[in-house]
């Protein structure tokens, strides 16, 4: 298979050229001003960090990125989806003040925020894709109907899928509520009876009449249940969850369909870049960071989000770790980081999978800038 151009710029900078710049110079290397027109709507994919998280990416940096494209003429705007679980990114309203805690503001990025999926997590858009597992995917309404998308991720250490980095931002990052939880569950979510006190916000909230009250307890029907997730959030005692898949490869077969259900219809407008920068061992979803497992790398851009994830993980897994970190094996040049935090998850089960839908190549030619 042809391999596809990586552009790499590493973190070095003069008095002639600062690392914004670089950027910039990064973002023309790998052909933005081919992707973004005039008057395009342009969906910038970040992770916006749970609250008490430091390890997302700097917003001056997300700056950049949106004057370039301002400057081709385009309107860009930031872009997340509601999360899954009950935290400070549940619904837009709270999602978008930890993004304005978190450095987002318009003062400071100078671009909207716009929560893809609703206020809720319920503004989706089915998506016929026709593979494996999943005949179609949910995708937040604004991700699908924005005319250029930029994946702006964080790579780093990932618990479920052993690295999270451009396919995860997209595949698990764009869906609705409804569509995490198809990836994360097949089953309805679970009430946790000794949490339940009866107080009914949960069959109020549920359109589908999916849940009762009785014996002064939530009890949740799976033949009414869309598995929206929306109980999840209502309920004020934390006592609905998801049930939790544990089989690894299929979550990454489900998160790579659902990457190629959102890229379906943007062929030819996309750009994806990489921070390789506070590569934490575990997920930006995390209320904490914990220590960077190697020293920062640089940043990477591509039209190829397994190129890009495929080099980003070697380029990790060149380094040598940390001392302190708390990764303890696997620490020298050329050993995998990510078996090491997670020796039960092949992360290349992901790549393989995408790359035999046609989502991209595992080959790749680096072009350092």
């Amino acid at each position: 298979m042809t391999p596809n151009k990586v552009f790499f710029s590493d973190l070095r900078s003069t008095p002639r050229e600062n690392i914004l710049e670089k950027l910039t110079r990064l973002l023309n290397e790998a052909g933005i001003d081919k992707k973004v027109r005039p008057r395009n709507l342009v969906a910038i994919k970040l992770h916006f960090g749970e609250k008490g998280n430091t390890s997302f990416i700097r917003p001056i940096f997300i700056r950049r990125i949106v004057d370039r494209i301002k400057e081709l003429g385009g309107f860009p705007f930031l872009t997340d989806t509601n999360t899954l679980y009950k935290g400070s990114r549940s619904h837009s309203v709270s999602h978008i003040l930890t993004a304005i805690e978190n450095g987002f503001a318009y003062s400071v990025v100078n671009a909207p925020i716009i929560i893809a999926d609703g206020l809720r997590g319920l503004s989706s858009v089915k998506v016929k894709i026709d593979q494996e597992i999943f005949k179609q995917v949910d995708i937040g309404k604004d991700i699908i109907e924005a005319d250029v998308l930029i994946g702006v991720s964080h790579f780093k250490g990932h618990e479920l899928t052993g690295f999270g980095g451009t396919i995860k931002n997209i595949g698990m990052g764009c869906a609705s509520r409804y569509g995490k939880l198809k990836q994360h569950s097949d089953l309805s979510p679970k009430i946790n009876k000794k949490k339940c006190t009866g107080c009914g916000e949960c069959a109020t909230y549920c359109a589908q009449e999916a849940i009762s009250i009785k014996e002064e307890k939530a009890v949740m029907d799976p033949e009414r249940c869309i598995g929206c997730g929306g109980c999840i959030v209502i309920c004020p005692d934390s006592a609905i969850n998801v049930r939790w898949s544990k089989d690894i490869p299929l979550l990454q077969k489900k998160m790579v369909e659902y990457a190629f259900g959102v890229l379906k219809e943007k062929e030819g407008s996309v750009l994806f870049i990489n921070f390789l920068t506070q590569i934490s061992p575990t997920c930006d979803c995390n209320q904490y960071t914990d220590a960077s497992i190697v020293p920062d790398v640089g940043i990477i851009a591509s039209t190829d989000p397994v190129a890009i994830d495929q080099a980003s993980a070697d380029m990790v897994n060149q380094q040598t770790v940390l001392s302190g970190s708390s990764l303890k094996v696997n620490t020298r040049p050329g050993e995998d980081k990510f078996q090491g935090l997670f020796p039960d998850i092949d992360w290349g089960f992901q790549l393989d999978y995408a790359q035999k839908i046609g989502l991209g190549t595992r080959n790749y030619e680096l072009i350092k800038i």
